[in-house]
């Protein structure tokens, strides 16, 4: 099969803009948060013994039948190297290290208060256009939103349990955390130390001039600009838009800034 790697971590945090920048490279495939994760969970489930034909399977078709997952999903894609996009694969690192030896996965991260504010600006560009996020509910304020996000299986707040939970776990050998302070101020820095943790010769990417845009995917998600990158990676410093009891609310989140807080074996860029 077709060497795969894995983009996840926190939504808001630079893994389209990572993909688009993957992308220029003409041996990789790369993209938005796609399918897989869920119809692998949905595989999981029928092959569990809630279904009665399960005698029928064992561990070993089980992983047959999930690897199969993959190699159909790309077989028609020419890239040499696949990177599969999704928030969830940081909660199933020990199947990915079962399926997938060779796999790495790249787990992007933001300081969560700037991950909150990064949803509701969308939200509030979009004052017509209610959103997914929000099960295309109307109203509610930037405090409901919040506590909804951060839930355990909010938008934000399960893919920070799933990320801790990658860091802290014993696959996280395989695991690089991308900042996405640094890929915007140091792209540079940031491909090299991937094309490295994967094992790839390093390509010059163009930080100058980066596309990437899923237009109509996100206005059927109801938030319009979800997904666009264009123009240079650069950082656009810029005040927030959360009241600041609830901005305070989250920024010790951050548990990758410390290092006493960073577990041997762990890569942070």
């Amino acid at each position: 099969m077709t060497p795969l790697h894995f983009i996840s971590g926190l939504p808001r945090s630079g893994s389209t803009l990572l993909a688009a920048l993957l992308r220029q490279n003409p041996r990789f495939q790369a993209g938005m948060s796609g399918p897989l994760a869920g119809l692998f969970d949905a595989l999981v489930a029928q092959m569990s013994a809630r279904n009665e034909f399960s005698v029928f399977l064992d561990d070993a078709k089980r992983e047959r039948i999930l690897r199969g997952l993959f190699d159909s999903y790309y077989s028609d894609c020419a890239a040499q190297v696949v990177f599969d996009t999704n928030r969830g694969w940081c909660a199933r690192m020990p199947a990915i290290a079962q399926l997938f030896p060779e796999a790495k996965v790249i787990a992007c991260v933001r300081e969560l208060p700037w991950v909150i504010d990064s949803i509701e600006r969308l939200v509030q560009r979009n004052v017509f256009s209610p959103s997914s996020i929000f099960n295309y509910s109307a109203g509610g304020t930037v405090y409901t939103r919040a506590n909804d996000v951060a839930a355990q299986d909010g938008m934000v707040g399960g893919p920070y349990d799933a990320l801790k939970q990658a860091c802290y776990g014993a696959q996280r050998d395989r695991l690089l955390v991308v900042q996405y302070d640094t890929l915007t101020t140091e792209p540079a820095k940031v491909m090299h130390a991937i094309y490295q943790f994967i094992g790839e010769p390093v390509f010059e990417h163009d930080f100058g001039h980066v596309d990437y845009d899923v237009t109509e995917f996100d206005e059927r998600a109801g938030t319009p600009g979800l997904h666009t990158v264009r123009g240079e990676v650069k950082a656009e410093p810029r005040e927030t838009v959360l009241p600041p009891d609830l901005f305070n609310r989250f920024v010790h989140d951050a548990f990758w800034r410390d290092p006493s807080k960073i577990p041997d074996g762990l890569r942070v860029v």
